[in-house]
């Protein structure tokens, strides 16, 4: 378990005794989420947990965890999602490709749905009256939970409404904000925050990854992510992406938006209002946060950027990320990436 995952857990054992009936554990992409949930399940169906409540990894029950056969177990992900998460578990358990699933699902399995959808929540009625397997607890585990379309959520919340005994829902979500308020409302609600960046850059140094500070940086300060990002070694999608705020052109905008429609529409947003952050940045101090290898281009960039336009742009990339994890996003996302690059070039104008 990483470091900054230790207080979180702690958490959760302090609340052993008197278990929420769903937990929704809540942060930024690539804090863990997924990854931790999974390990608090595995440990509420181990059938001899260890001082501080962790999964004996040695147990009927656990070794029915690992191979995704517990009968007590169910994941509700969106179908796109689940199936790069099956290949991932065939693999490897590594919390960084955990990470790193919700963006080669959007890829790799572009015909299969984005959402959860009410069929799934449907589908948990018919066991979730039914007295355990193990005699044991009954554990669901749903995310990303912003991926509920309307008629799921509503299904979802009949189910939380009358809680179960002994039956408990752990959520994850990296946009609290797009889920419905009266689940919220029915969720014992557990913040997953970013490590601080010192924490993150000692971890990933640990791993062995070389120039960890700049891949760190890169990825917004997650280490998950930065682990990932740096065994792959492939920085060609970055690239394109840059190159494009380099040289603006509305005239390529389109050829452009076709080769980045493959990348998560949330990932470009992401991108996009961390390049825009370091162009003032180093318009007014001279300093970058987020992409410190193109500093000379940066230092370019800014010096032609019109001032009111980029104020503008920061705060209309700031309301954009607030719509993108809408389940009905992507299949227009490479209309999206073709407007976001205009507007980006008025900058320039």
């Amino acid at each position: 378990m990483p470091l900054w995952h230790v207080p979180i857990w702690e958490q959760l054992v302090r609340m052993n005794e008197r278990l929420p009936h769903a937990i929704l554990l809540h942060g930024p992409s690539g804090a863990g989420k997924s990854h931790f949930a999974e390990y608090f399940a595995r440990s509420l169906l181990c059938e001899d947990r260890q001082p501080g409540l962790h999964a004996c990894s040695a147990c009927q029950a656990c070794r029915w965890f690992d191979q995704y056969a517990h009968p007590d177990y169910r994941r509700i992900l969106p179908a796109a999602l689940e199936a790069t998460k099956r290949e991932h578990d065939e693999d490897s358990a590594d919390p960084a490709e955990e990470e790193e699933e919700e963006k080669t699902a959007s890829r790799s399995r572009g015909r299969l749905s984005q959402q959860i959808v009410i069929d799934q929540i449907r589908d948990l009625f018919q066991t979730i009256n039914l007295s355990t397997h193990r005699g044991g607890m009954r554990v669901y585990c749903l995310w990303p939970a912003e991926a509920l379309n309307p008629y799921a959520s509503n299904a979802l919340l009949k189910i939380l409404e009358e809680p179960r005994p002994g039956t408990v829902f752990i959520l994850t979500t990296s946009h609290i904000d797009a889920l419905l308020p009266t689940v919220l409302s029915r969720c014992h609600k557990l913040a997953m925050p970013l490590p601080p960046f010192d924490m993150a850059l000692d971890w990933l140094t640990g791993q062995g990854v070389a120039d960890a500070r700049t891949w760190l940086a890169e990825q917004g300060g997650s280490p998950l992510l930065a682990l990932q990002a740096a065994r792959s070694g492939s920085t060609k999608e970055l690239d394109v992406f840059i190159s494009a705020m380099i040289l603006p052109d509305p005239a390529t905008a389109l050829g452009v938006a076709g080769q980045l429609q493959q990348i998560p529409l949330r990932t470009i947003v992401a991108w996009l209002h961390r390049w825009l952050y370091d162009l003032l940045s180093y318009r007014m101090s001279g300093q970058l946060r987020y992409f410190p290898r193109y500093s000379s281009q940066i230092g370019q960039t800014a010096a032609r950027a019109r001032l009111d336009e980029l104020l503008r742009m920061i705060r209309k990339t700031a309301e954009r990320s607030q719509v993108v994890e809408h389940p009905g996003m992507e299949p227009t996302a490479r209309l999206h990436i073709e407007d976001l690059l205009l507007d980006y070039s008025r900058l320039f104008v």
